[in-house]
């Protein structure tokens, strides 16, 4: 009957007669699957609820139990089945519906099975749960559950777990009600042994589930009691090979996520296994080693943190600590920089001890030298954490703490000798000295009756001493512990003293070990006696009725003892605090030092970590922040919106939130902290600050109070210093950037700050007044689109007078700011004035007039001694500098005002006349229109203009009727004779105004071009060559055409003797070629030696420039060979380790594929040219450091005879061989047998020389020989032709083909051994040597063609 009842057989009748479904379920559920789902569920859900009872039957028959046994397998077995059925057509639809995407995936579920199955699979779970949960075991026999039925019930749970979906959210309690299934399976029918192995096989092959599992884990552990569970899954894990896992990276992957989610949720239960797991420490798989780690720091965080750690928890932490930093030498970065991120956590919570700080942190700074960005990135970062959780102080500068650290050492140092003093002069109780010194002594005396007694002991004792003089020197022996001599002079004594006490007290019955140690005893004891004794009165206190007091003094000696002793602990805290904080703002000094040097990386975290960290130590007072504040200025220039968007936001947290309690408060914290960037600052750094700022107005980010402050410390209605003053004025100028109103409003104000009639005047402060009131018009070229005239001031206005009186009046005193203030003077009169030139051909006059006032007064006195008047040094330098800034601020003048209004005008006129137009005049001719659709009618009118504004420029300007011209032969007389004019700023001054001048006229430039470069060879004084540098430089941006010819003479300059000349040379060459105004010639060498130059800055300027030069297209690699070439060279080139530093940072830019193959093949035939063994070394280094792949290896034993020859040289031999082991990394195995094949011949070649090759081809029976190095076949000398006509930027000198047109030529050559010349190499050597005839003047070349109309051809 039961099996009627229960059987699947009978199940549609029984099901309809008494099952019914819910009224919301009867509609979708009518299909044939869903109802048989529907009444296994029902038969498996009413015979559960009737197990109970069943089970509690004591009365239940065999044949009951097992009718009831056999329904509960059919029953289960039909719902698991098709629970199984339904899940596999759902994942399968689940795919389907990937590619299609989209909304409507639940309803589309819905369509397909009449109800949404991912709802439906949880109450089967939680029915099967409460199954396990009865007592069924009762009804199998012997109460032994058969695995297979367990199986059968967790199998579901396994296979619904392989659905990647289940990790999903909304999969929630299904993921829940699968838990506790399998966790019942666990506690009761004992499903350890299979959990396991099908966890460890689930997390090999399915990623999703490493989440999933380790929350199931961790709930069977805590909530179940499985701790077991956790280890046995570890110890299978810690099983697996290291070896499989490094092949099998999808298991490695899921292995490594369930031990690091895992040790976070249970990292207590977990550390007892963590030492099965360690073996994968050594292992290859960087990903299982991270899991390892990450769990290690997980047990510090959790489980071993706090100082009330017992003794052997201590010893775990400090083992896991110690193979943290072990491994922050991984050689894999990915490790490194997963430690590195663990220590951050670390740090961050506190859970390191300060025991371990100073190691941590080097290890932190020592991985900023790291390969690896990523490294590089996360060692910062643990920096920046060390910062903001250090325990020392919210200051951490090294300069503040090594005077307390020095004070209270000084301090403990005087503590320390107090107490050995106290310690020295207190009287110790001789009964404990004497137990301290037994033990040694008992072993000396042992030792010495041990010794033959034949032996003689030295008599050590006189004839007139006596008991008491012997007595006190034994005990003065033993107190020194020369138990030797002590115990000898006893031995003595009893001799000696055979009728005096104590020496002749002996007892037969002691051994002699005993009698000598009790003597010894008795004598070393005998002080206290004495100085009882010697101090009656004291004894007789303690016998008398001070025995009260007696006892009282050592109570208060111990109190004081352990007060003093209370002290110097806490002396030495305080210097071990102070010591370690000093020597962690040391470690912190260092890593800003590096780190700045990490700000202009080319990857955008790392500067932005590199500038958060700047904030942070900022933020803590460290003294060299500061310089990393300034020197991310430059940052704000960057394209890339993240770094300038960093920079900003540091700026703004630094700057822009200070600390006060009021806005006035804040207000004045923010200008002082401003003007301490503003301190010796370079025009560079205003330029950025001013930049910042500006944004910083746009964005109405700075409070009115800050402008407030900023005009009354200006207008000194504050009291404040001048420095302050200046830096209020520039400040001012800075936010008029952003509103020129903010100036604007108040011009005569800031007239009356810098330009008030006052004598002597302030020239620094009206130098930044000007800088200030420059700052209310737009300093660029006028648009050509905008009807209103730019802003000007009438000749007439208060400004322009003042400024030409104090610009005169100064004119006659030797002030050295004068100059740089006549400067800005001039600058902002053309920049602001109605008629400029007007008002400076004034000043031009009216200082000329006072330069020729003072030659007349100097000039009466000496007319009787028939002398020559003789004017001031300084007067003719104020005056040709005054003259030089005229003149460039009139060419300025013209080339931007007056063109851009002249072309203003003439759109505006254009306008007007196409208004005026009637419609019927509107017909023009075919050409016009076309003229005007190609925009060629406004190109015609710019260059109209432009021609207008260059005759000016040519004919005018220095035309004998101008001003400037007057100048002119004071100029050239200054300039040409430099042994009169030995004044340096003199020459300084006259050499920038003659570049000036030669700025205006292409006629006057290549008439003075000798005369320039002569002092650029010629002159001893660096200053006057560094001028003259970047004259040329402006002039060959402005006359391409004429400089070109003297080229060599600026690359020489490179290596100038002079620090400043080689910097100023490295930054002119720098904008020159990165904007074509030069020819790259095979000069561009001089620039590499710059790599190696001793001065920092100017190596670093070398590499920025290489570094932007690689973006322009192949230009690094065409240069190579002719780099290579001049810097091998004996006679020009640089020595051998240098030539490695420069090589190694050229090559490193050449990453393509292609170049990579070309150079090693180039490199490899030049092995033929080469004429020394230095060569021969230096080009194998070259190959070296290549990126090479199979396809340049091929090259290389392509071209193997051009180098065989010279592998018996061990360098050139080592080189290669490296070149074996790069390639050997990341080989293939189908790439290692030619990898093999070029080792061996290399190998061959090294012992036996070029011949063996043949041996060894034939050796190895190929079918196709590599030529011999003097028979090249047809075929290779064919490729070879063709690789290098396909190059036309790589020239390289061919003598086999020369070799077959003129045999005899090449057998000359041979002997002569000829210096080899590339098509690059324009100049020779003589052209150097800067003479200067006019025979030997550079002749123009083919004119370099210029990229825009405006631009004039000389």
């Amino acid at each position: 009957m039961l099996c009627k009842r229960y059987c699947p057989s009978k199940i549609f009748h029984h099901s309809l007669k008494h099952f019914r479904l819910p009224s919301e379920l009867r509609g979708p559920w009518l299909c044939w699957s869903t109802l048989t789902l529907s009444t296994a569920f029902y038969m498996v859900s009413r015979h559960s609820q009737e197990l109970p009872a069943i089970l509690d039957d004591a009365a239940l028959s065999v044949s009951d139990r097992r009718a009831h046994l056999n329904a509960l397998k059919m029953n289960c077995y039909a719902l698991i089945r098709l629970l199984e059925s339904f899940e596999t057509i759902t994942s399968q639809t689940s795919l389907m519906d990937l590619d299609l995407g989209g909304k409507g995936k639940k309803a589309r579920a819905k369509a397909a099975h009449g109800f949404d199955w991912e709802e439906e699979r949880q109450p089967i779970l939680q029915l099967l749960t409460q199954l396990l949960q009865l007592d069924i075991r009762h009804l199998w026999n012997h109460s032994v559950i058969e695995e297979e039925f367990v199986s059968l019930v967790t199998g579901c749970c396994y296979r619904l777990l392989e659905n990647p979906t289940i990790s999903h959210q909304k999969n929630r309690p299904t993921r829940e009600a699968i838990t506790r299934l399998l966790g019942v399976s666990l506690t009761r029918y004992n499903h350890m042994l299979s959990a396991t192995v099908k966890i460890i096989q689930m997390l090999q092959h399915f990623e999703h589930l490493a989440s999933v599992l380790v929350a199931a884990v961790s709930l069977w552990a805590t909530e179940y009691g499985m701790k077991s569970i956790v280890g046995e899954i570890v110890r299978e894990i810690g099983q697996k090979c290291p070896q499989e896992l490094n092949r099998d990276s999808s298991g490695a992957k899921g292995f490594a996520a369930f031990l690091t989610e895992l040790a976070e949720r249970v990292p207590a239960i977990l550390m007892s296994s963590m030492c099965i797991l360690l073996d994968h420490l050594d292992g290859e798989s960087y990903m299982m080693r991270n899991a390892v780690l990450a769990a290690m720091a997980e047990m510090v965080l959790q489980v071993l943190n706090g100082d009330q750690l017992e003794e052997a928890a201590r010893d775990t932490r400090d083992q896991f600590l110690d193979t943290l930093q072990a491994h922050c030498h991984d050689v894999n970065s990915f490790v490194r920089s997963r430690v590195l991120q663990l220590f951050t956590r670390i740090v961050q919570q506190k859970a390191l001890p300060l025991t371990r700080f100073q190691a941590v942190v080097t290890l932190a700074v020592g991985r900023l030298a790291d390969k690896s960005v990523l490294v590089c990135k996360n060692a910062i970062q643990l920096l920046a954490s060390f910062l903001a959780n250090n325990p020392f102080s919210c200051k951490l500068s090294d300069t503040d703490l090594a005077g307390p650290l020095q004070k209270e050492t000084q301090k403990l140092q005087e503590m320390r000798a107090k107490r050995q003093s106290a310690a020295a002069s207190a009287v110790l109780d001789p009964e404990e000295e004497w137990e301290a010194m037994l033990p040694e002594l008992k072993f000396t005396l042992q030792q010495l009756l041990k010794l033959p007694q034949e032996e003689e002991i030295p008599k050590e004792i006189a004839t007139p001493e006596t008991t008491e003089e012997v007595k006190g020197r034994i005990r003065q022996l033993l107190a020194k512990a020369s138990y030797k001599q002590a115990i000898i002079l006893t031995q003595e004594a009893i001799g000696h003293f055979q009728e005096s006490a104590p020496f002749s007290h002996v007892d037969p019955e002691e051994s002699e070990e005993t009698r000598f140690l009790n003597l010894l005893g008795a004598i070393f004891k005998g002080p206290a006696v004495s100085t009882q004794e010697k101090n009656p009165q004291g004894s007789e206190e303690n016998m008398g009725t001070g025995q009260t007091d007696g006892k009282d003094k050592p109570s208060v000696s111990e109190a004081e003892r352990s007060r003093e002793k209370d002290e110097l602990a806490k002396q030495e805290l305080l210097v071990q605090y102070l010591q370690d904080a000093y020597s962690f703002s040391l470690k912190i000094t260092e890593a800003i030092s590096i780190i700045s040097k990490m700000m202009y990386e080319n990857t955008t975290t790392v500067v932005q970590e590199v500038i958060e960290f700047f904030v942070m130590a900022f933020q803590f007072e460290v003294p060299q922040a500061l310089f990393g504040v300034r020197r991310m200025l430059p940052l704000i220039w960057s394209k890339e919106p993240g770094v300038r968007e960093a920079v900003l936001n540091a700026y703004r947290q630094l700057y822009l939130s200070p600390k006060g309690d009021s806005a006035r408060a804040k207000a004045q914290a923010l200008i002082q902290n401003l003007s301490l960037l503003l301190v010796d600052a370079s025009v560079g750094t205003i330029q950025c600050l001013e930049e910042i700022i500006c944004e910083f107005v746009q964005k109405d980010e700075l409070k009115p109070a800050v402008t407030q402050l900023l005009w009354e410390r200006a207008t000194e209605k504050v009291p404040c210093s001048h420095l302050e003053r200046c830096s209020s004025v520039m400040l001012l100028g800075m936010l008029a950037r952003g509103k020129p109103e903010i100036v604007g409003s108040n011009l005569d104000t800031l007239v009356n700050i810098g330009l008030d009639e006052k004598f002597p005047q302030d020239y620094r402060l009206a130098q930044q007044v000007c800088h200030a009131i420059a700052n209310i018009s737009d300093r660029r070229k006028p648009s050509v689109d905008k009807c209103h005239p730019p802003f000007r001031l009438p000749q007439e206005h208060r400004l322009f007078e003042r400024l030409q009186e104090v610009v005169t009046k100064g004119f006659v005193h030797p002030d050295p700011l004068w100059i740089p203030f006549k400067e800005v003077a001039v600058t902002l009169i053309y920049q602001l004035a109605e008629g400029p030139e007007l008002i400076c051909a004034h000043i031009l006059q009216g200082c000329a007039k006072q330069a020729l006032a003072k030659l007349e007064e100097q000039s009466t006195p000496q007319e009787a001694l028939k002398e020559t008047p003789v004017l001031s040094t300084f007067l003719l330098m104020n005056l040709l500098s005054l003259a030089g800034d005229v003149a460039l601020q009139q060419l300025i003048h013209l080339e931007q005002a007056v063109s851009g209004e002249l072309g203003r005008r003439r759109v505006l006129r254009e306008e007007q006349e196409h208004k005026t137009k009637e419609p019927k005049e509107k017909i023009v001719n075919t050409e016009t229109t076309m003229e005007e659709e190609m925009g060629l009618v406004g190109a015609t009118a710019d260059d109209t203009e432009a021609e207008l504004i260059r005759s000016i420029c040519e004919m005018e300007l220095l035309d004998g009727k101008q001003t400037l011209a007057a100048f002119v032969p004071l100029l050239l007389k200054v300039c040409n004779n430099p042994g009169v004019y030995s004044n340096s700023e003199l020459c300084a001054a006259a050499s920038l105004t003659l570049g000036k001048f030669c700025m205006i006229s292409a006629t006057f430039c290549d008439s003075q071009l000798r005369l320039l470069f002569t002092m650029l060879e010629k002159s001893s004084l660096p200053i006057l060559r560094s001028n003259i540098m970047i004259v040329t430089g402006d002039l060959a941006i402005r006359f391409p055409n004429l400089v070109d010819p003297w080229t060599p003479h600026l690359y020489a300059r490179l290596r100038d003797p002079a620090q400043q000349v080689r910097k100023t040379a490295g930054l002119v060459m720098t904008h020159l070629i990165l904007k074509d105004m030069v020819k790259v010639k095979g000069q561009v060498s001089e620039m590499a030696v710059l790599l190696i130059d001793p001065v920092p800055q100017i190596a670093a300027l070398a590499k920025n420039f290489f570094n932007e030069l690689s973006h322009k297209g192949n230009a690094i690699y065409n240069l190579l060979p002719d780099i290579i070439s001049r810097l091998s060279d004996s006679e020009g080139g640089v020595e051998e380790e240098p030539f490695h530093t420069i090589m190694k940072q050229l090559l490193s830019y050449i990453t393509k594929d292609k170049q990579t193959e070309s150079l090693v093949e180039k490199l490899c035939q030049r092995f033929r040219t080469a004429r020394t063994e230095r060569q021969h070394r230096d080009l194998a280094y070259c190959v070296s450091q290549l990126p090479l792949t199979e396809r340049g290896l091929r090259k290389m034993l392509d071209n193997f005879d051009c180098f065989g020859d010279k592998l018996s040289d061990e360098s050139i031999f080592s080189a290669f061989l490296s070149v074996v082991s790069k390639l050997r990394r990341g080989a293939k195995p189908e790439g290692k047998a030619i990898i093999d094949e070029f080792e061996q011949k290399l190998r061959a070649c090294h012992t036996r020389g070029l011949d063996a090759i043949e041996e060894l081809e034939i050796g190895q029976g190929l079918s196709q020989k590599t030529p011999a190095a003097k028979k090249q076949s047809a075929v290779s000398r064919h490729q070879h032709l063709a690789s290098a006509a396909s190059d036309n930027d790589f020239i390289t000198p061919e003598p086999r083909r020369s070799a077959r047109r003129h045999p005899n030529t090449q057998q000359r050559a041979m002997k002569k051994k000829p210096r080899i010349v590339f098509s690059s190499d324009e100049s020779s050597e003589e052209e150097l040597s800067a003479e200067m005839t006019e025979d030997e003047t550079p002749k123009k070349t083919t004119p370099i063609r210029r990229a825009s109309a405006r631009r004039h051809r000389s």
